[in-house]
């Protein structure tokens, strides 16, 4: 069983109370759910609603019933509590609980994590998720292509379409700047809160969707990467390089400013 608030991270609960060995069971044999991860500080998330509708979205097309918000935030607040912290990562993994067709929803808390503003470096790969939309735990292809990508220098998987059409990072979203708008590659991928967030502050200001191909990347001056901990530069995606264009990224970085924290 998870020990009391003093013992280190990660926490777990499940339902509301600390995880018990039956309860881990379910993690670790059941593959099929899904999750969101967040950023919470002192209590508050940005883009809480979008976490709550991606998990109830993803609920109803898994397993035909969506998850309740409220619910969803009393079990976030109680694992803040349990682990006795008010800044962490924190997941809300939802299961379909065996036999009474009920969600189970396990609530992790970590340290706080914050992204490496070093510019990155991205390797190509062919590699496309089934359902993309959904975001869901035990991604094999993902981290395989991830470990791939680091072995060879590399700080992050691009994954590609056949065609060399660009989707998005392993564990990112990707975009472009062509100089006078952002740019999101038009293709099945999930769409991050950040991402998502970004795209809403910079609504009106540049920000479009359009297709993104490994040969036409030399038509892009910078690039970036953004997931929930935050946003980076990219300096290279295979042997095309970027320059880390600094007024783009404290353009992005104040839109991703403006967004308030929603109280959990």
């Amino acid at each position: 069983m998870t020990t009391p608030p003093t013992a280190p991270f990660p926490y777990a609960e499940f339902d509301g109370h600390p995880a018990t060995e039956a309860d881990l069971r379910i993690a670790a044999f059941l593959g099929y759910g899904h999750f969101t991860a967040m950023q919470v500080r002192d209590g508050g998330v940005r883009g809480l609603g979008l976490h709550l509708a991606r998990l109830d979205a993803a609920g109803r097309e898994l397993f035909g019933h969506g998850l309740d918000g409220d619910r969803v935030r009393d079990l976030v607040r109680h694992a803040l509590d349990g682990a006795g912290v008010r800044d962490a990562s924190v997941r809300v993994h939802g299961f379909l609980a065996p036999g009474d067709g009920e969600t189970t929803v396990m609530v992790t808390v970590r340290a706080p994590a914050h992204k490496s503003t070093e510019p990155h470096g991205l390797m190509s790969v062919p590699y496309a998720r089934t359902v993309p939309h959904i975001k869901r735990p035990g991604e094999f292809g993902q981290t395989y292509y991830a470990r791939l990508a680091a072995r060879a220098g590399f700080d992050e998987a691009l994954l590609t379409l056949p065609g060399g059409v660009v989707t998005e990072g392993a564990i990112t979203n990707v975009g472009f700047w062509d100089g006078t708008s952002v740019v999101w590659p038009d293709a099945p991928c999930l769409t991050g809160i950040t991402m998502a967030l970004l795209e809403r502050e910079l609504s009106g200001a540049g920000s479009v969707r359009r297709p993104v191909t490994l040969d036409g990347l030399g038509a892009f001056r910078s690039a970036f990467v953004t997931n929930s901990q935050g946003i980076a530069p990219v300096r290279r995606i295979d042997d095309t390089e970027f320059a880390v264009d600094e007024a783009l990224m404290e353009r992005l970085g104040q839109a991703y400013a403006r967004v308030p924290w929603d109280t959990i």
